[in-house]
């Protein structure tokens, strides 16, 4: 079967955007509220938020979850974003407060951090109406009392595990929404899928790598129309 056409447009000033790998499209996606997300982009950088072709965007990041982040990213996104709320030094009420939060603000989504407690699970559950997305890191990570507590999804990042990790966790919970990291490569995208991923996350490159491609691309052209 032929693929279909699709019609693209652009303008002069929307053309460097982050694209996400097109293999990414090959994944089966999840659909949240009636939107279909395939590949999630993991990052807080607003700028590239605001120009990627991504269909979502995970915002976790290394510290403690604080609202004006929260609020930041979102009032910037045109496109659905799951919020980090804690799990590891946050836990308990104030990832409830935070899920609660996020929520109000207009996020598809909140993501716990794998060492969160069961005990912070439910309080999370029970506060929001919105799915609640659980880290894996390994196929040690214990998952079952979290489903058990209301856990929605599962996003898997275990490193070059992660197609293993996949299929070990799609093999015992077959209609399981799992979001996974894909690697660097079409390959490793297209394992993590064959694996079971319904949809990818991809690590865009940094905003100074980006600048440092853009620098070199004037440089260039500055060396041509000096010729």
């Amino acid at each position: 079967m032929n693929e279909k056409w699709v019609p693209e447009i652009v303008t002069p000033l929307k053309q460097d955007i982050v694209q996400v790998p097109k293999v990414i499209a090959q994944a089966s996606g999840i659909r949240i509220f009636g939107k279909k997300i395939k590949s999630i982009i993991f990052t807080t950088d607003i700028a590239i938020i605001r120009n990627t072709d991504a269909n979502a965007v995970i915002a976790v990041y290394p510290f403690t979850p604080h609202p004006a982040i929260t609020k930041s990213i979102i009032e910037a996104a045109d496109i659905p974003v799951f919020s980090g709320v804690g799990g590891g030094l946050t836990q308990g009420q104030r990832s409830a407060y935070m899920s609660l939060f996020a929520e109000a603000q207009g996020s598809i989504g909140v993501v716990l951090n794998g060492p969160t407690p069961v005990e912070t699970v439910e309080m999370v559950c029970e506060a929001i109406d919105i799915p609640v997305v659980s880290t894996v890191t390994s196929i040690h990570t214990p998952i079952d009392e979290k489903i058990a507590a209301g856990v929605t999804m599962i996003n898997i990042s275990a490193g070059k595990d992660t197609a293993k990790t996949v299929k070990f966790f799609r093999d015992k919970y077959p209609e399981l929404p799992i979001i996974a990291t894909g690697g660097p490569t079409d390959e490793s995208i297209t394992e993590t899928i064959e694996a079971g991923a319904n949809a990818i996350t991809y690590t865009p490159p940094s905003n100074g790598e980006l600048f440092s491609q853009k620098m070199n691309k004037y440089r260039h052209l500055e060396k041509e129309n000096d010729v």
